[in-house]
């Protein structure tokens, strides 16, 4: 019979995504069918799957710790924030609507069926899954109708695995606490408890092991070190995007990245993060766009744009027309592309009220929204130079106009995607994932003066999975995991 266990936290970014991949890594390792599954996630960090669905970002990397392809399944409610309120609801990989978080707890119940049947998909094709909690278990105000957390756990009868940040602070009291506020039912599924990110001599943390223990009845199951190799792993959320502040010079290259509210697919700068000649300076509210870059990239947006209205807001924009004047380049990715042209269209209210608003007027073309999203995994070969790459689209909206003449890439079926403006040096292209192509990256860095180390990003990412399960392996008792689940 397949086993199941489910990993929780006692707060969001407390290290859940990594421990469920390095865990599937390990017992994949050791023969077993391991699927990844997470009932809900809220982020607008996706995947685009082999069924032609989206999933959360870290569950494509859980399944690729597997050793499997990812599914939808894996993630069968997505939330993509669009505002403080709302948000768009994604189902078995598919966009049901758009609801407001007040309105999104009605919806739960309703949605705990799709859950059930995307998990008993996965236990017929596994020998473990290992489901990941989203947020915190000790959210009680949430807990009516909850399909991420406990709620899950108990309609599915799974066991549950406690995490604390000790690096953050306070992780006695937060995982006493979770056990002093749920409901006794609740705290029955826990089985034990993790306590993640320790840094120093673990002997001077042994006493707190136990008092956790004492106080909460549940078994001490590893205290599990800070990993820097993790680093080189996508982040699940903007909480865990790191990059270098605006001020100071290192002598790399700089890559200037404004981090609008709505960010969308960020793991497209974890190729050129993990670039030792390139410094990833990311620009926060409040901060300018340093006149020493190279290149300003626009990243993608869930919400294109209102996310534009706060780049202007934020004055980046004439930030960016500086760094032009200064022989600067820039590159639009998705959202990031449409920002660029000389208008943006919403005749359909999908992002808010319908209307038409002026782009940055960077790039000589005209972007439309549409219902329709588009989805797919693509490959093709950039017109500059012949190179080939993979990547993949995720975005709606059809972007036309006289520097769309000047595509970037060709696609293998045989449509032209991207833009290039007339002196070159502003581009924009809805291909997600170009810069972990190594030879569309090592081009890329050419143009700005740098040189790539010539490593291979994607075996990078499969070693930092490796170093992983080496080390769960080392401080966590995963055997009694597995005993443990069921």
């Amino acid at each position: 019979m397949t086993r199941a266990l489910m990993i929780q936290g006692t707060g969001s970014d407390v290290g859940k995504s990594l421990i469920v991949a390095g865990l599937a890594r390990l017992f994949a390792s050791r023969g077993l069918r391991v699927r990844p599954f997470k009932p809900q996630n809220m982020s607008n960090n996706a995947a685009v799957t082999a069924d032609g669905g989206e999933i959360g970002r870290a569950q494509a990397l859980q399944a690729r710790a597997a050793g499997v392809a990812p599914s939808v399944h894996m993630n069968p409610v997505l939330l993509k924030p669009q505002s403080e309120v709302g948000a768009q609801v994604v189902v078995q990989g598919r966009m049901l609507a758009t609801v407001k978080a007040r309105d999104y707890q009605a919806w739960k119940p309703r949605l705990m069926q799709s859950v059930l049947d995307s998990f008993a998909r996965l236990r017929s094709e596994a020998d473990l899954v290992l489901v990941e909690g989203a947020g915190s278990a000790s959210e009680v105000n949430l807990r009516a109708g909850d399909i991420a957390n406990m709620g899950f756990a108990r309609a599915s009868g799974t066991p549950v695995v406690l995490v604390g940040d000790i690096d953050r602070g306070g992780v006695i009291a937060s995982l006493v606490g979770t056990k002093a506020v749920i409901d006794p039912e609740d705290a029955a599924m826990v089985r034990g408890f993790l306590v993640n990110r320790f840094r120093g001599d673990p002997s001077l943390f042994a006493e707190g092991m136990g008092r956790i223990a004492e106080a909460t009845g549940w078994p001490a199951l590893g205290l599990i070190p800070h990993l820097a190799e993790a680093a080189r792993l996508p982040a699940e959320d903007v909480l865990g995007l790191a990059g270098s502040a605006p001020g100071g010079s290192s002598g790399r290259v700089r890559v200037a990245v404004p981090v609008l509210p709505r960010i969308a697919n960020f793991d497209d700068l974890d190729p050129l993060r993990a670039e030792p000649g390139i410094e990833v300076v990311l620009v926060r509210s409040g901060e300018a766009i340093p006149g020493d870059a190279a290149l300003v990239l626009l990243p993608g947006s869930k919400t294109t744009i209102p996310d534009l209205a706060a780049l202007r807001a934020e004055g980046w924009d004439i930030d960016i027309r500086a760094h032009l004047r200064r022989g600067g380049r820039v590159l639009g990715l998705c959202g990031g592309y449409q920002m660029l042209g000389r208008t943006l269209s919403d005749p359909h209210g999908i992002e808010g009220a319908p209307g038409t608003v002026p782009g940055l007027g960077l790039l000589d073309v005209e972007t439309v929204m549409t219902p329709e999203k588009r989805l797919v995994a693509v490959t093709g070969t950039s017109l500059a130079d012949g190179l080939p790459f993979t990547g993949y689209e995720m975005h709606i909206g059809e972007t036309v106009g006289p520097d769309a003449g000047r595509p970037l890439l060709r696609l293998a079926d045989g449509r032209l995607d991207g833009a290039v403006s007339a002196d070159g040096r502003v581009c924009g292209t809805y291909l997600h994932g170009l810069f972990a192509d190594d030879g569309q990256r090592a081009a890329w860095l050419a143009r700005l003066g740098a040189a790539s180390d010539g490593a291979s990003y994607e075996a990078g990412v499969d070693a930092a999975l490796d170093a992983l399960a080496r080390h769960l392996e080392i401080h966590v008792d995963c055997d009694r995991l597995l005993a443990l689940a069921r």
